[in-house]
């Protein structure tokens, strides 16, 4: 349930009061300029906190701090929904034309009233397979952390207690301490060396540093002194008013944008509207066609009409739906085995097509987990092995290190975890402070037994103005102060230095080595840190008298590490003509060395783009920066920014994934053609916003469900041609008939029936199981104007089908002529006609077997892969010879199919026109090698 908060004007300012609560309008001071007494009398609070009978008035008043819920229709309305793909509407006409043909003929008759069920029963299928899978991965995601915490602490009546999240309302004191999840929007009004991470908001993966001062920034999204629902502390404590809760938070606008994002269609979903559209065209033109030429010659208005019904119900490939459904289902299990959660059937097909993949940086290129990498000390570079916060790895050189890294371990008030049941090791407070506690262990020291032994007697926590934090310890040698903290900030502080167990004074030489080490850990994107040390007396009373006259000992440098299997990936994705562009809300320094250590970026430097230089952008600017050549990577980037971007590169025509975690990141995620969220750190938001979940976090996954999205198309492409080949084949002979004067046809719909749903559905299938081709990940995406039902895939399948269609009218029409009847004389009980009509039907399965095995490859011999490299497809081939055998040898069968018994000449002389079908697409293959292969341009139409 939303928050009740009014949304006349922002979050901030319209916290109504109830009681002795005053209202703070839009007309009064921003909430970030206020004294910490202003925002107090603000909101009508106090540093007691709200009374209880207060707090719950105003739970009354705007309701529980929760956001909306995801607005879904209901489990009966999604699966109706099934039912309006267009092509499932077109099954549907076909079933209820059948129904009529049914009516009009006689009604012992019920071999259309049989084929009109069937049909029915497709498209039930099709629905139940597609709801099926999206409601379980639907129920999968739904079972993946929630970001918003559950519980926070607060002061009520000047006591403190814990209550659920839920239950905050403006006005109220949160207190906050490291590792906690921020509840919701607060303005900070007492600060003990706060720092949290806002990178589920903005992306930026260090943490920063909060206070109670009032500031000046023009937001308060972008001061100092608040927090925001979802973010996390990692180190310090302090108090916070609420001034912001549920939809009204950041977190909430964010959720609104998401919300307010419209569903992209898949370009499988655009295709097979197209196809659908054609086939449909197609059927009803040569269907009235078929019923003018039949009543120019003669025949009766219901059985020209009957017979029209039963030309388009031949054109309609029933079983396709059905088909591309499981094909799909297929390849989200095989996504799935790559760790791959897909939500929806057709957004496997959509990552396939995909020629740009947006991605952010913090959790999706890297491991959200700071690493300390090299260490400088006594003119040194000493490397750090090892990522993460397990300490496995070593240091290089590290006996000259302990006195650094002892400092920083007492300079600090993270805890490292180690692992707990499924949990790896952990870090409880800043993550930097975590990194360093690491690289201690691996240098051999133990942190907590150093801190144990050197007790903290005083402390002056880390201020973003001073940006440095120093403590105060009791050791035997006497009281020592040790600071870490911004390298140019606490060099300024230093008199001397630490070079080989001795001190020399910092002079100019010195310290301009000691700032050329820090430029060049800055150049390699890593965040440095500087560590000195000074022996104390009395007790400094200041920070300024604490933090001066101090001894450098050394830098250390540190970064978020990139996911070791994330170059390769890179690797793949260019190899495959895919570009990646990176939005992150990390600064350009850090996202470029993240960028070049993955492959993103090479050789030159990259254009490099802020969120602020987006604003000033209009869209013909922002178009000019996309469609120009080179890396690009778009840096301080907020929600607006990433949505506009993604929808000025699909205005250019680009098929768009956008992979992130944060809420962030969530209306580009549903804006894009397919978004691609983390499992295991990605928000509820993102996840909700999303069409696939990564549930291993990792991009190499990404390039994994390319690679099966493309092999999926191309397998939609080999039984397309597979399946609309035969209905070449059903329905030219019915034609041939036609114009013959044949007054019977030579394939009734109850065989129609048969071969579209019992004996090709199995080889199609198989087909659409095809592993990816070796090459798959070294060709271009295809074009987003690249159609589906192209020219190409018609000419193959007219090509095949006439080939099918010369060999099926010739035995139909050599069985008839041979017996010397005239046609007026045949009726539907003359057992020629029914051996006819049996070899027609076993005709089509036999070369449809043939032509499973063509169509495997495009370009290719099938030779050359394998004539039975592909079991399942063999197997399924012999089902459907083996169920045409029981169709023209069973008793029972012969009644329903009106079928007679085939001798092993017949089956000779079908398997002869099979071998000469698959000879024939052999050497259409041959010719077309003899070409280049066409480059992939983006041109191609539809006939």
């Amino acid at each position: 349930m939303p928050s009740r908060l009014t949304a006349r004007a922002p979050a901030a300012r319209t916290a109504r009061a109830t009681g002795t609560a005053s209202p703070h309008d839009a007309s009064a001071t921003p909430v970030q300029r206020l004294r910490a007494d202003e925002v107090f009398t603000a909101f009508g609070g106090s540093p007691r906190g709200l009374s209880t009978g207060e707090a719950g008035a105003r739970l009354e008043t705007y309701g529980p701090n929760e956001l909306p819920r995801p607005r879904r229709k209901g489990v009966w309305r999604r699966f109706a929904a099934q039912f309006t793909d267009l092509f499932a509407l077109v099954l549907i006409a076909a079933s209820a034309l059948t129904f009529l043909a049914y009516a009009l003929q006689d009604p012992r008759d019920v071999g259309n009233l049989q084929l009109a069920f069937a049909i029915l029963g497709v498209v039930v299928l099709n629905a139940v397979i597609g709801f099926a899978q999206e409601y379980s991965a639907e129920r999968t995601a739904q079972t993946l952390q929630a970001m918003v915490p559950h519980t926070c602490r607060v002061l009520r009546d000047g006591e403190r207690l814990e209550l659920p999240s839920a239950a905050l309302v403006p006005g109220d004191l949160a207190v906050l301490e490291a590792g906690d999840a921020v509840p919701a929007d607060c303005r900070v009004v007492e600060a003990h060396g706060l720092s949290v991470n806002n990178a589920p908001l903005t992306g930026e993966s260090s943490s920063v540093g909060r206070v109670g001062e009032p500031t000046a920034a023009d937001t308060a999204l972008d001061s100092r002194n608040c927090v925001f629902m979802g973010t996390t502390v990692v180190a310090g404590s302090g108090k916070a008013v609420v001034y912001a809760i549920g939809a009204s938070t950041e977190f909430g606008r964010i959720f609104r944008l998401t919300d307010e994002a419209p569903l992209q269609k898949t370009p499988l979903q655009r295709e097979v509207a197209v196809m659908a559209r054609r086939v449909a065209a197609l059927a009803v033109g040569i269907g009235a066609g078929m019923f003018a030429l039949r009543l120019w010659t003669g025949q009766p208005l219901v059985s020209a009409f009957v017979f029209a019904l039963g030309v388009m119900v031949a054109l309609v490939p029933e079983g396709l739906p059905a088909t591309l459904s499981v094909s799909l289902a297929i390849g989200v299990r095989r996504m799935a085995r790559r760790q791959a959660l897909v939500k929806k059937l057709l957004a496997v097909e959509a990552l396939g097509s995909t020629t740009v993949v947006c991605t952010d940086k913090t959790g999706t290129l890297t491991q959200a987990e700071m690493t300390v990498t090299r260490i400088w000390s006594d003119g040194t570079w000493h490397e750090v092995s090892g990522v993460g916060y397990a300490p496995a790895g070593d240091v290089s050189d590290a006996e000259g290190l302990g006195e650094l890294l002892r400092s920083a371990v007492l300079c600090t008030d993270a805890r490292l975890v180690p692992p707990a049941g499924a949990e790896g090791w952990r870090v409880l407070g800043d993550t930097t402070e975590g990194a360093i506690l690491v690289a201690a262990a691996k240098a051999g020291l133990h942190p907590a037994a150093e801190k144990e032994a050197a007790p903290r007697i005083g402390e002056f926590p880390f201020d973003p103005v001073r940006k440095l934090m120093s403590t105060v310890h009791r050791t035997p040698a006497g009281d020592l102060l040790c600071a870490k903290g911004a390298p140019q900030e606490l060099l300024a502080r230093c008199r001397r230095i630490r070079l080989h167990a001795a001190e020399h004074e910092l002079e100019a030489p010195l310290r301009d080595g000691v700032i050329a080490a820090n430029d060049t850990m800055a150049a390699q994107g890593l965040r440095v840190l500087a560590v000195a040390v000074r022996p104390v007396g009395e007790p400094p009373g200041t920070a300024e008298e604490a933090e001066s006259d101090l001894t450098f000992l050394g830098l250390v440098g540190m970064l978020d590490p990139p996911r070791p299997e994330v170059a390769e990936a890179v690797r793949a994705c260019h190899r495959a003509g895919i570009r990646i562009v990176m939005l992150t809300g990390d600064h350009p320094l850090t996202a470029e060395a993240i960028a070049r250590r993955v492959g993103i970026v090479t050789g030159p430097a990259p254009t490099v783009v802020t969120g602020a230089g987006l604003d000033a952008m209009d869209p013909a600017a922002l178009d000019e920066l996309l469609a120009a050549p080179g890396q690009l990577l778009l840096c301080r980037v907020s929600p607006e920014h990433k949505m506009r971007v993604v929808a000025a590169l699909q205005a250019r025509g680009e098929v768009v994934a956008v992979t992130g975690d944060g809420a962030n990141d969530a209306p580009a995620l549903k804006h894009a053609d397919i978004g691609v969220s983390m499992g295991a750190t990605g928000t509820d938001v993102a996840r909700e916003a999303s069409e696939m979940v990564l549930l291993d976090d990792s991009f190499a996954s990404i390039t994994a469900a390319v690679e099966l999205g493309r092999s999926v198309y191309r397998n939609i492409r080999k039984f397309l041609a597979y399946l609309f080949s035969h209905n070449i084949a059903e329905l030219v002979p019915i034609l041939a008939a036609a114009f013959a004067g044949f007054p019977l046809v030579p394939l009734t719909a109850v065989q129609i029936l048969a071969i579209d749903l019992g004996s090709d559905v199995l080889p199609a299938l198989a087909l659409g199981a095809e592993p990816p081709e070796p090459d798959t990940m070294d060709r271009p995406p295809r074009s987003r104007r690249e159609r589906l039902f192209s020219a190409e895939l018609v000419r193959r399948f007219l090509f095949l089908g006439a080939v099918q269609s010369i060999g099926v009218c010739t035995v139909f029409f050599w069985q008839v002529h041979a017996s010397g009847i005239p046609y007026a004389d045949f009726t539907s009980d003359d057992p020629v006609y029914r051996k006819a009509i049996t070899l027609t039907q076993a005709a089509i399965v036999v070369s449809q077997f043939f032509n499973a095995l063509a169509v495997r490859t495009d370009r290719q011999s099938v030779f050359t892969v394998g004539l039975f490299s592909n079991p399942r497809l063999i197997a399924a081939g012999c089902f459907g010879i083996g169920l045409m055998a029981a169709i023209s040898y069973v008793p029972l069968l012969q009644d329903v199919f009106n079928t007679a018994a085939l001798n092993a000449v017949d089956w000779a002389v079908l398997v002869g026109f099979g071998v000469l079908l698959l000879a024939a697409e052999e050497a259409r293959k041959w010719w077309v090698r003899r070409r280049p292969a066409p480059a992939v341009t983006g041109k191609e139409t539809t006939p």
